[in-house]
């Protein structure tokens, strides 16, 4: 891409990811390090941060343009037309932010348009394995070993590569097979099978005319926080609110290692809390692990009550799973967001670790294969969801509304 700006003027370039609070850590890293450094030095090429009118991009002196995106706000891209697309981790984006994409590759800039993807595997049924497997798009598969800068002409690997490598070699199960092996593989005694992009929005379908709260939330829809406590693992704590049929939808979550409590909590409260004076409903349960400690810090730190999670796994994992059946109207009834992290953990994501409840979901999986328990790794957003589906679907109180209807 950057290649053809230098030679080509008038060129348009776009680079995009799902969500557009990823792209600074991540694309423009190696973008402004490894690829345009000269050309930012010799005044060549300059950075715009953006504008109503026009989305941030780095802008060639010849008049060729690279923007940058993300697809969470598609709209902005939709009104502008390029020569080549380039998607970083494809797989979270979905066929229709793809086909979308294509209808923007009409600049004629250049005599081809061009669309180029890069993604970790995901399973082989994922739509962009499916694609490429009927020849839609074509797949060119590496592995590390591909690198030199991770592995040399010999096949050893290299001092940069060292610590990197052996992190992967940590990995188990499927995360190993994808992330240090490059497979497209499934994931063996999955628990929750049906978990699939049905569940998983961009945004909260709210009906029309509803009052939103900043967050796009209808504010009269009731509201329950769920917490799985950590430090060395993630600490996770879940956002929920439910519409007036009774689906949940997890709308924000921190998921995050090596802090306290405390400072969650003062993480959480800036974002639901800027001033002091909360800015949507506060939640009306607030479901933690059974940490006497944790609870206490949470408790004091946040000035809300908490309930202590119901712990019968078995019974959870059914009522999850209930919630995710599709049902006659051809809805589940749990949705997840896929943009809902408030603060990606960058030393989770760059160990090949889950950064979110969404990223466990495919490789939460049975201890061994057997069916009685799930394997206690990555699971700690599963958990703050059984904690959230327990307390809102077993106990009293569904028995309650069941006898109001």
């Amino acid at each position: 891409m950057n290649i053809t700006a230098l030679t080509v003027p008038g060129f348009r370039g776009l680079i995009c990811r799902k969500i557009a609070a990823t792209i600074s850590s991540t694309a423009l890293q190696t973008w402004r390090k490894f690829v345009i450094p000269e050309a930012l030095a010799d005044g060549y090429v300059s950075y715009y941060g953006g504008s109503a009118q026009e989305p941030a991009q780095y802008r060639y002196s010849n008049g060729s343009t690279v923007s940058i995106a993300g697809l969470d706000k598609i709209t902005k891209i939709m009104s502008s037309e390029y020569d080549m697309v380039y998607i970083q981790e494809a797989t979270e984006v979905t066929e229709d932010d793809w086909e979308a994409l294509t209808t923007r590759l009409r600049n004629w800039t250049i005599s081809y348009q061009q669309m180029i993807a890069d993604c970790n595997p995901a399973q082989p049924t994922h739509w962009l394995k499916v694609r490429c497997d009927q020849g839609r798009t074509r797949l060119m598969d590496t592995t590390h070993e591909d690198n030199p800068v991770l592995f040399d002409d010999d096949g050893e690997v290299t001092e940069l590569g060292r610590d990197y490598i052996a992190k992967l070699d940590q990995l188990t199960g499927v995360r190993y097979q994808r992330l240090r092996l490059g497979r497209w593989s499934a994931a063996e005694g999955v628990i929750y099978e049906e978990f699939g992009d049905v569940h998983c929005l961009d945004a909260i379908p709210a009906p029309p005319g509803s009052y939103l709260d900043p967050f796009g939330v209808p504010k009269h829809w009731r509201r329950y926080w769920a917490v799985d406590f950590g430090y060395v693992n993630p600490f996770v704590l879940q956002c929920w609110a439910e519409d007036e049929d009774g689906r949940l939808y997890l709308y924000r979550e921190l998921y995050h290692s090596k802090q306290t409590v405390d400072q969650h909590a003062k993480r959480i409260l800036a974002v639901v809390a800027p001033e002091g004076e909360w800015i949507e409903p506060k939640p009306s349960s607030l479901v933690v692990d059974h940490d006497a400690e944790g609870r206490a810090v949470l408790e004091r730190e946040l000035g809300i009550g908490t309930t202590a999670a119901h712990k019968s796994v078995l019974e959870g994992i059914d009522a999850v799973m209930a919630r995710l059946r599709v049902q006659g109207d051809g809805r589940p009834r749990l949705f997840l967001l896929r943009n809902c992290v408030v603060d990606i953990d960058l030393e989770l994501q760059d160990s090949g670790r889950p950064v979110s409840t969404i990223e466990e979901m495919p490789g939460y999986v049975w201890a061994d294969n057997h069916k009685d328990e799930p394997a206690k790794a990555d699971d700690h957003g599963c958990d703050a969801l059984r904690y959230m589906v327990c307390e809102r679907d077993m106990g009293v109180r569904v028995l309650y509304r069941s006898i109001q209807v």
